[in-house]
């Protein structure tokens, strides 16, 4: 099979875990649009997938996540066809970012432009000791096109959201972790995806409509009043009241077991 028609992404599943895996190291695992749009299908496939609870999304190799867009497809593009594709990145990490089940980014190495992008569409980060995490598209005479300017502010703040965009600053996996952009740093010699594996665990045996609940809550009230998010909370607890899972957590509870969440 020939590098330019094989996956796009390899797909592995561990119990409830599904794991994504960019297959285009020898192009350090760039954007294209045919992996934007493979990422954007396993999305809205995965959201009704009841065998999957926890997403992780990683790169092939130990030198880069993603690197951002592929440079050599862009050199070949109008300035109209990059427009359909910054639309193509709303539109398909815009499934990710959406996506009910929760996704975890498993940075492997350099994550940078479309690729920190990426990144910043899943709910939770981890990355290896060596990642690096920047944006250099003003260095290059643009700005990010995939939510960067929009996510990047949400998760560490105005201040810093300023100083890696308009320095270009690139940042470590120990400043990332300082600064709230990522969650955890998977310690030198450990993979990162073993490593994420083990930390996700408490998601991948929890209450999937729990979590679907939890992550609406927080995702759509983000901009909104405090009055209009807590409605929006009280609806989605409803959710969870009415459920199996709830009355299995009492009844382990009440048994000093283990609950069996099964998503009902």
């Amino acid at each position: 099979m020939s590098a330019e028609s094989a996956p796009l992404l390899a797909v592995e599943q561990r119990d409830t875990i599904e794991i994504w895996t960019i297959q285009r190291a020898d192009r350090m695992n760039s954007l294209s649009r045919d992996l934007l749009l493979a990422i954007g299908r396993l999305a809205r496939d995965v959201a009704t997938n009841p065998s999957v609870r926890v997403v992780l999304v990683t790169g092939s190799g130990d030198k880069a996540f993603c690197a951002g867009a592929d440079l050599k497809e862009r050199r070949g593009m109008s300035e109209n066809d990059i427009r359909a594709q910054l639309d193509l990145y709303r539109s398909e990490l815009g499934a990710l970012d959406r996506c009910p089940k929760p996704v975890v980014a498993a940075i492997n190495g350099v994550a940078l432009g479309g690729g920190l992008e990426l990144a910043l569409a899943c709910d939770l980060r981890i990355a290896a000791a060596h990642a690096t995490l920047g944006f250099p598209e003003t260095s290059l005479g643009i700005i990010p096109g995939a939510g960067g300017t929009q996510r990047l502010p949400r998760v560490i703040g105005e201040a810093r959201a300023k100083e890696m965009i308009l320095l270009g600053r690139r940042v470590s996996a120990e400043d990332a972790l300082h600064w709230g952009l990522v969650h955890r740093v998977t310690p030198s010699g450990i993979d990162v995806v073993d490593d994420a594996v083990r930390w996700v665990a408490p998601l991948a045996t929890g209450a999937p409509i729990a979590q679907a609940a939890a992550l609406q809550s927080i995702d759509r009230a983000f901009d909104v009043p405090l009055e209009v998010g807590l409605e929006l909370e009280k609806v989605n607890y409803d959710k969870t009241l009415v459920s199996e899972d709830r009355r299995e957590a009492l009844e382990a509870f009440a048994a000093k077991r283990t609950p069996a969440f099964r998503g009902r």
